[in-house]
């Protein structure tokens, strides 16, 4: 290379300048005062990509997609090149350079570049009038260094021609620009260090008119990305320099149709793995709306990962704007989970349902998985639920929500259905959730069912798949099947529990047994129970003795002494009797004696005694459980006795106007009972002391278990509540 004297003073000179002006001390123009509250604003908020750049290094620092990024935050056109983006921030920010060698300095020179181009080794001095120095020496030179493989000399050499010795009426050719950039693409971009020049080459021609050969576009493009961050490659190229190049080859002529899908699809992938959901679904929104492309699936599977992935509810819903272009691109829901990208889409889609709270969506896109053929020997929406810990929790969390939704509902058949389909897709169900819809059967006396589901669980159990049911859960399917005269799945359940649990029970259990007995009058066998309650430990509870008591009241067997007797000893120890257990006595001396009616005058001084007692000092806890006063039932039971009574003196029996003024006064009051009117102030309360939280618990336990009980009679005559 030989330059003249002339010129080689010029270039050290320039060069030396332009060195100390921007590297070694970079000079920060001032920003016009029209800006200056905007910054101040903007400055308020900083953030890391919207930063006001307050120098012309800050604005060429940065990448493309901050370029535009910055561009919109300011209301400025983000289309175009990397160096018309950034001449738009200059301009707008009043940063551009007034000097000429800083106008047209290339805006993406490094300082290794620039010392190559500065560099004293290997010139001669020659004159100016030289025939070699001219245009189409160098030019030659550009395309012979570009033939041997020399891109960094030829890109070199290309800026020189372009900047010094091209103009309007001798432009750059063409064929210059396509050499430079073969030998720059050569070899995956050499590597991808040739990025940065093959896109400035690219921006040029563009810039130019001139038509940029497909082959090479493309090659590019997909060359300057790489598994790196970024989508860099040893830290070259990336995806900034990726959609520079796609700007540049789009704004050439013919460039509409230029980059082919594959192109963009390792663009949207690159974009997809670097978390940029929003910029990678508008190229998938560009493939298939404008270009009209069919992308693989595994495209969109890596942008509805990514968006998945993220904490943030706007990126959920862009999941379901990918399940929108999969299906514009002419894919079916249904089918796609037979390939692996498929069942990565649809889990996402589950993923983001979740988050959404969106639990028809998710249970319909594990249905359209459950349709795709092809995925024997599993089915595709177990492969969707079980294809990662996270589309494995939401399917997990989607069901138990549903389900709970179904029990809400009292919707048994939708509940068991759901927890089916949870076995089905390999997901295990809490113990609350198989609580629940076992609840909902037993509820809806669905006892064939109900005990169905309690096997499954049990064999679950059993295979370390989940928790073994706890007494309670048995309990209540026994208490169903109980219910709905099912003895032979009573003594079935019964065995299961006494083989997983090796327990027989615990005091429902006990209580269920009592109700058995209880429906056939069986007395002195409800008494062996409660012996055998105490010798196991057990204290028997108001609805063990309300059970008792419901014996003596069988029809055709009843038993007022006994029910009188049971209400004694269950105040020795210390168990208080509610309402249920007063009607229950009261019914079983419904007998026509005189002798019974006796009892039942006693047991409604009882009554009422307790009724005034709970109205002056109120009562503790459920007022199914702990309340005495009357109901209308009560009544019902009173004006029943009281007729008893009637015929009692008419027979003679007993004279009339003794039984009035005393036998029948509590069975009167019991009848005319009212709360608001009883004169209890004076009644002394004797309040006990808080009870321990186990204490309360245990209440509370007693309590459900009563109600349950309750709701389980089929009496109609409400005798022998439990």
């Amino acid at each position: 290379m030989r330059l003249s004297r002339a010129a080689c003073t010029f270039v050290l000179t320039t060069s030396t300048a332009f060195l100390t002006d921007a590297f070694l001390s970079p000079t920060h123009v001032t920003i016009p005062a029209r800006l200056s509250a905007t910054i101040q604003s903007e400055a308020a908020a900083p953030s890391a990509e919207t930063t006001t750049p307050t120098s012309f290094q800050d604005v060429q620092k940065l990448t493309f997609r901050e370029l535009q990024r910055h561009c919109k935050s300011v209301g400025l056109e983000a289309v175009g090149s990397t160096a018309v983006l950034r001449g738009r921030l200059l301009g707008h920010y009043g940063l551009l350079r007034e000097t000429k060698f800083a106008a047209q300095a290339d805006a993406d020179q490094s300082p290794q570049e620039i010392e190559e181009l500065c560099a004293t080794e290997g010139i001669t001095f020659c004159d100016e009038s030289d025939p070699l120095f001219d245009f189409k020496a160098i030019l030659s030179d550009v395309l012979a260094k570009s033939s041997m493989g020399h891109w960094k000399t030829a890109t070199r050499k290309l800026r020189q021609l372009d900047k010094k010795h091209s103009s309007p009426e001798s432009p750059v050719p063409r064929e210059a620009y396509l050499a430079v950039l073969e030998a720059c693409s050569a070899n995956r971009l050499n590597g991808a260090r040739a990025s940065e020049p093959a896109r400035k080459i690219l921006e040029d021609m563009a810039e130019r008119g001139y038509e940029i050969p497909m082959e090479l576009a493309n090659s590019c493009v997909i060359n300057s990305l790489g598994d790196g961050p970024g989508g860099t490659h040893d830290e070259c190229g990336g995806i900034d320099v990726a959609l520079a190049m796609m700007a540049a080859v789009e704004s050439s002529p013919g460039g509409e149709v230029a980059l082919t899908d594959v192109t963009y699809e390792k663009v949207a992938t690159a974009l997809a793995k670097d978390g940029a959901v929003e910029e990678a679904i508008s190229i998938l929104r560009k493939m298939v709306v404008e270009k009209t492309f069919t992308p693989p699936l595994s495209v969109f599977a890596d942008a509805a990962k990514a968006a998945a992935k993220s904490s943030d509810k706007q990126h959920a819903e862009d999941v379901l704007q990918v399940l929108t272009f999969v299906k514009a691109a002419g894919y079916e829901l249904d089918n796609i989970a037979a390939v692996e990208a498929g069942r990565d889409i649809l889990a996402s889609g589950v993923i983001a349902a979740e988050k959404m709270d969106n639990l028809a969506l998710g249970l319909r896109l594990l249905t359209a998985a459950a349709k795709a053929e092809g995925c024997a020997p599993d089915s595709g929406d177990a492969l969707v639920a079980t294809s990662s810990s996270a589309a494995q929790r939401a399917c997990t969390l989607i069901h138990k929500r549903a389900i709970g939704k179904a029990c809400e509902d009292n919707n048994w058949k939708l509940a068991v259905k759901l927890l089916e389909l949870m076995s089905k897709r390999g997901l295990m169900p809490a113990t609350s959730v198989w609580r629940n819809v076992l609840q909902t059967c037993c509820k809806n006396e669905k006892s064939k069912k109900a005990t169905a589901i309690l096997l499954d669980w049990v064999s679950l159990a059993n295979e370390g798949k989940a928790d073994k049911p706890p007494v309670s859960v048995f309990n209540t399917v026994v208490n169903t099947c109980e219910v709905c005269g099912e003895e032979e799945l009573t003594v079935k359940v019964l065995d299961v529990m006494k083989k997983t649990l090796d327990t027989e029970g615990n005091m429902v259990t006990f209580n269920i047994a009592l109700k058995r007995l209880a429906k056939i009058g069986n007395v002195a066998g409800c008494e062996g129970i409660l012996i055998g309650m105490l010798n196991e430990g057990l204290e028997p509870n108001v609805v063990s003795y309300t059970t008792t008591i419901g014996a003596c009241a069988k029809e055709g067997m009843k038993n007022p002494s006994m029910a009188s007797l049971w209400l004694q000893r269950m105040r020795t120890r210390d168990v208080q009797p509610n309402y249920h257990t007063y009607n229950t006595a009261l019914a079983a001396c419904l007998d026509g004696k005189l002798e019974s009616t006796f009892i039942a005058s006693k047991i409604a001084s009882e009554m009422l005694e307790d009724a005034e007692k709970e109205i002056a000092c109120g009562i503790r806890g459920s007022v199914n459980f702990k309340s005495t006063l009357p109901d209308a039932y009560t009544k019902v039971l009173a004006r029943q006795l009281m007729k008893q009574l009637r015929e009692n003196w008419r027979s003679g029996e007993i004279d009339m106007a003794l039984a009035k003024t005393t036998t029948r006064v509590p069975l009167l009051k019991l009848v005319d009972f009212e709360k608001t009117v009883i004169a209890a102030k004076e009644s002394v309360c004797e309040v006990e002391d808080d009870k321990t939280e186990d204490e309360i618990k245990e209440n509370e336990e007693q309590d459900l278990e009563f109600t349950l009980l309750k709701g389980l009679h089929k009496d109609d005559r409400r005798t022998a509540v439990v």
